[in-house]
């Protein structure tokens, strides 16, 4: 080819070049604009998120610092009698069909009409608008067995609920409370742990009731569809916590003593040398360790990963408004009692696994407490006397008033959340913190 035409050839390509590397230079830019964008976006969703975490653990801890201030003003939870209302006991094994037809059977046996839907505007069951959690203890009577609360529509069974043995669903004893703090919402929720299954109980020490502490804990296993290779492995879990520290019914403040060695040197001086001479004394220190403190060792345990939780926390009924599972029945904090009053179905059977006749006096005590609840142990004995023996038996796994509870806090700020979980036991005015877990 001659010069020419090699010149003419180049010249004629020239334009497809340049296009060529335009298209390399804009690929190049959009990909560098792309990245940049990316981590721009990264950077401004991590420092969204940090700011709002921020304001709901601010949120939540003032929270948390409110409840624990406010709580000897909180009245003691009321019971109230429901002898027209299903009972909340068996709701945790029902599905989302079955608990329609419940609610649906319900009120068409009550003949339920609009006029009875109508609730008194002091009634703090109707509403949860609460700014102020001293609503906790305007707690009056809940005893009018009229009063159903929230029923809007005869025709839509779906708007009945089933109260719990406070009124609220269980296990509250009062209304969930939600307000405001900055750009946080809070959530506070106050739960009875006396009315769940104590895990300690399938740990106990005492050789007597070893035996009925296993059927005990089985039983609500059972209840709760953990199948047999699940309760082995549990049981292997709890096995190891009780060799770290023994589960006990009977707490007690106790005295640790420690003994500390000490050495002292003493001398003799001359103008030369000085002559010392070494002695160890024995320094004694007396640490009292209050039930409390113990209690919060069971919660720490009971609590870490020694428990694969995720057997327990798997869901027992599939559906969108109901959240049940083992874990939700089951008292992670040391509590040791469990209340008759409060307690469902597949809690009650276990307290009683330890004094046989389980299921005759479980269904006894549900059907008299919807009634009148028991104001104490020999209430109960009274009332059931053809099984007294075997209540006898039972009375330090059982109470009628609950001392246990636990403090849920929950505080969310756009894409952040953050919570915490107080236990504390209340007798009286008296309040002792167990322990906190945030979260």
């Amino acid at each position: 080819m001659s010069k020419e035409g090699l010149n003419s050839y180049g010249t004629g390509n020239r334009p497809g070049i340049v296009l060529l590397v335009t298209l390399v230079l804009l690929i190049v830019l959009s990909t560098l604009g792309y990245t940049l964008s990316s981590r721009i976006a990264a950077r401004r969703h991590r420092d969204r998120y940090i700011i709002d975490y921020q304001s709901a653990r601010y949120g939540c801890d003032s929270a948390v610092k409110y409840a624990l201030a406010t709580l000897q003003d909180i009245n003691e939870p009321v019971l109230i009698a429901r002898p027209n209302e299903p009972d909340f006991s068996d709701l945790f094994i029902l599905s989302d069909e079955e608990y329609e037809e419940l609610l649906a059977e319900w009120a068409a046996e009550r003949n339920l009409s609009p006029l009875e839907s109508i609730s008194d505007d002091n009634d703090i069951r109707g509403s949860n608008d609460f700014t102020d959690i001293n609503e906790f203890s305007k707690i009056t009577d809940f005893n009018d067995v009229n009063e159903l609360g929230g029923i809007t529509d005869i025709n839509e069974p779906n708007s009945l609920t089933i109260r719990g043995p406070y009124g609220p669903a269980w296990p509250f004893i009062t209304e969930p409370v939600e307000f405001e703090i900055g750009p946080a919402t809070v959530r506070i929720e106050i739960e009875d742990e006396n009315a769940k299954y104590p895990i300690g109980w399938a740990m106990l020490d005492d050789e007597d009731v070893r035996r009925e502490a296993v059927a005990s804990f089985e039983t609500f296993c059972e209840w709760m569809d953990i199948n047999e290779v699940q309760i082995d492995k549990l049981k292997d879990q709890l096995k190891q916590i009780s060799e770290i520290k023994p589960f006990k019914l009977n707490l007690t403040s106790i005295t640790k003593v420690e003994r500390t060695p000490i050495s002292t040197s003493t001398g003799l001086g001359t103008t030369t040398r000085t002559r010392r001479t070494r002695t160890t004394q024995v320094r004694t220190t007396r640490t009292r360790i209050p039930v409390s403190a113990q209690l919060a060792d069971y919660a720490k345990l009971f609590h870490s990963s020694l428990i694969d939780t995720e057997v327990l926390a798997r869901p027992t009924i599939i559906s969108e408004r109901r959240k049940e599972s083992a874990l939700k029945y089951m008292g992670r904090w040391g509590s040791r009692k469990v209340n008759i009053n409060t307690a469902p179905r597949h809690v009650l059977e276990a307290a009683f696994t330890f004094g046989g006749d389980a299921d005759e006096i479980a269904e006894e005590i549900i059907q008299q407490r919807r009634i009148k609840p028991f104001r104490n142990i020999e209430d109960l004995k009274k009332a059931l006397f053809q099984y007294t023996p075997a209540i006898e038996k039972c009375e330090e796994y059982i109470t009628t008033a609950s001392t246990f509870f636990t403090i849920k806090v929950t505080a969310v700020s756009g894409v952040a959340k953050a919570s915490a979980i107080i236990a504390i036991t209340k007798n009286g005015k008296k309040i002792e913190r167990v322990a906190v877990i945030s979260g």
